[in-house]
């Protein structure tokens, strides 16, 4: 998906939902427990609910890798099932060097047909740039994460006297332009999503944190957003787990059109 296309869809449906589709096995509610593939039918369930609500899709890949090849399975089917106007994220975070790095490419851009992956640049530019090679595929790199472990590199000074995460985005621009790259920044660091725009004007962000992990859509929102909305946020457990019995599908439904409500006071 280009860029171009992925802001006409944010203007069309006033949403910049993403959508996070991490099925975990205890949480599927108990009667989809007797169909042939539970974590594909909660999947389609969640998407026929939102599907008018979001504009992208993020499966993160743990969910699945840990059911083997039944997962695997259901990844593929759920990736299918998607319409081809979402945006599909996968939530892999890889991040290895040379020709590892480029079969991973290869594995989620040509084999599963994601528009994106998130990708881990610690290793540098070895780890990145096999992934932006890809016409119309984008690299989701790593920068200022929303967990609490986030502080123990990514926040830590540089020689410059600049947080770990700043070097990273500036080095990161030289790889990619805002029509390939996007950037994370965890909805848990409002303060600092001023400063991280000011890095990156004109990039994406993908933004993590909003909802069961307590981060402020509203901040997100008045200091994170461009001229281009420039914003994916993700909610996972906070849309998909809202509900729990056979009217799961609805409760998932009310809660991302609360989200896609306040979000589309913004969008113009």
């Amino acid at each position: 998906m280009t860029r171009e296309e992925l802001i006409s869809q944010i203007r069309k449906k006033k949403s910049f939902l993403c959508v996070g589709l991490d099925p975990e096995w205890d949480r599927i509610p108990q009667h989809l427990l007797e169909k042939d593939d539970p974590v594909f039918e909660f999947n389609k369930a969640i998407i026929d609910a939102t599907r008018d609500l979001c504009v992208a899709y993020k499966p993160n890949l743990a969910f699945y890798e840990s059911m083997g090849l039944k997962g695997w399975s259901s990844l593929e089917k759920t990736l299918a099932y998607i319409p081809s106007e979402h945006f599909t994220i996968a939530d892999a975070k890889r991040g290895d060097i040379g020709n590892t790095s480029r079969l991973y490419a290869r594995a989620f851009f040509e084999t599963l047909d994601f528009d994106a992956i998130t990708v881990a640049p610690y290793m540098g530019s070895d780890s990145v740039l096999p992934f932006l090679e890809f016409e119309d595929k984008w690299v989701i790199l790593l920068a200022l994460t929303s967990n609490a472990g986030s502080r123990d590199f990514q926040m830590q000074p540089t020689q410059t006297g600049e947080p770990l995460f700043s070097e990273v985005m500036r080095k990161a621009q030289e790889w990619g332009s805002p029509k390939n790259l996007m950037f994370v920044v965890g909805a848990t660091h409002p303060s600092k999503l001023a400063e991280v725009r000011q890095l990156a004007p004109d990039h994406f962000f993908l933004v993590p944190g909003v909802g069961a992990q307590g981060g402020d859509l509203q901040a997100v929102m008045n200091y994170g957003m461009n001229a281009d909305c420039g914003l994916l946020v993700n909610s996972s457990r906070g849309i998909i787990f809202a509900g729990n019995g056979e009217d799961f599908a609805e409760k998932a439904r009310e809660a991302a059109a609360g989200v896609q409500l306040e979000m589309a006071k913004k969008i113009s």
